[in-house]
């Protein structure tokens, strides 16, 4: 379809972009772009083989002419073969940059992580509050040792050395902690 054909001449065209290059002229705008993106779409159609990258190449281009619209000198060339080398220009980066990744919809960064069932996430957090309660419960020295043995990870020997106690004491609270853990446990869950 020549420009004629649609009631856009080379000086009306010439004009349209004139309006969006001095004014952001976005009526002129829209004028150019219903004229122009689906013949650019058909054009990045013919490189790509993908109507989507085709979509999309031909809204950057376009987004392109909206930018560049004080770039046009129409005593160069007809507006079309303007628009036409800017759309040319990005298939030609689109090649540079090589072609898109194609994604696997099963790649596990892609797959959202099931909800756990809020049954399941409430008897958790009793059992973590039963715990915390539990804790509480030690003695002061019973959750000093265990802090240090489990949260800092300080082997025994190094946790004997910086209570300044004997070893054997540091695994007796240890044990009797933990056995006071789990006896408070198995009572909370009856």
């Amino acid at each position: 379809m020549a420009e004629s054909d649609t009631g856009l001449d080379r000086d009306r065209l010439n004009a349209l972009i004139a309006a969006v290059a001095e004014r952001q002229d976005v009526e002129a705008f829209e004028i150019l772009y219903k004229h122009f993106v689906p013949k650019v779409r058909s054009y990045m159609m013919r490189f790509s083989g993908d109507r989507v990258i085709a979509e999309e190449m031909a809204q950057e281009a376009m987004l392109a002419v909206w930018k560049k619209a004080a770039q046009f000198d129409p005593a160069r060339g007809q507006a079309s073969t303007w628009i036409y080398k800017i759309a040319r220009n990005m298939q030609i980066d689109a090649l540079r940059r090589g072609p898109r990744p194609t994604f696997d919809p099963n790649d596990p960064a892609f797959v959202p992580e099931d909800v756990e069932a809020a049954d399941i996430e409430f008897d958790r957090e009793q059992d973590a509050e039963r715990l915390r309660a539990a804790v509480f419960a030690l003695k002061p020295d019973q959750i000093d040792v265990l802090r240090m043995s489990f949260y800092e990870e300080m082997p025994h020997s190094a946790i004997a050395a910086a209570l300044k106690i004997p070893l054997g004491t540091v695994k007796s609270r240890i044990r009797l902690a933990c056995e006071k853990l789990r006896s408070a446990l198995k009572e909370n869950q009856k």
